[in-house]
């Protein structure tokens, strides 16, 4: 079992990487890979750009990863209520190649964290209604609230209900390769 992860942001700072990092550590035994998508930085998607350069590189190769993976853990961002204008970016980007579904049945955990207490539900939201329309199977979701007095570099998450939620997601996504 192959599983990507990354944080749909492209802050150096990210809560949501921390986030990912730490649920990534937790598939012991799996072949696992962190992401940055600031590695896959492109000019801003538009048809012009497609018509006149054709698709990046870049592009290729996020998606060659998607297309490696047997499951894909994303944190999101929330900007605004949505993604980050990054993810987006990218997603554009990918979704232009050619005889390709964007996820392509691809199995997904998705998750959300911020500094306040709806620990990022909108963009959470909006990612598990939209990604499904493009080919995801989306698994499961969570949400961390109150990343700050929730998490802890050193040791995770911090608040045993969370932390207890999380470990039975994780034990059932295992459970449905």
């Amino acid at each position: 079992m192959k599983i990507i992860g990354f944080a749909a942001s492209n802050s150096t700072q990210s809560i949501n990487k921390k986030l990912v990092e730490y649920v990534i550590s937790c598939f012991r035994d799996k072949e696992t890979e962190v992401l940055d998508i600031n590695d896959f930085e492109m000019p801003i998607y538009s048809s012009d750009r497609e018509e006149g350069s054709g698709i990046p590189q870049l592009a290729r190769d996020f998606a060659g990863k998607v297309m490696e993976s047997d499951l894909i853990v994303i944190s999101f961002a929330e900007h605004n209520g949505a993604y980050s204008a990054a993810f987006k970016n990218i997603f554009d980007w990918i979704s232009r190649i050619r005889d390709m579904d964007v996820w392509k049945d691809k199995k997904l955990f998705l998750m959300a964290t911020s500094p306040g207490g709806r620990g990022g539900q909108s963009v959470l939201k909006l990612a598990d209604e939209r990604l499904p329309k493009h080919g995801a199977i989306v698994l499961d979701t969570f949400s961390l609230p109150n990343f700050f007095e929730s998490f802890s570099e050193g040791e995770g998450i911090i608040i045993e209900e969370l932390r207890a939620e999380l470990d039975e997601k994780i034990k059932n996504l295992v459970e449905k390769k």
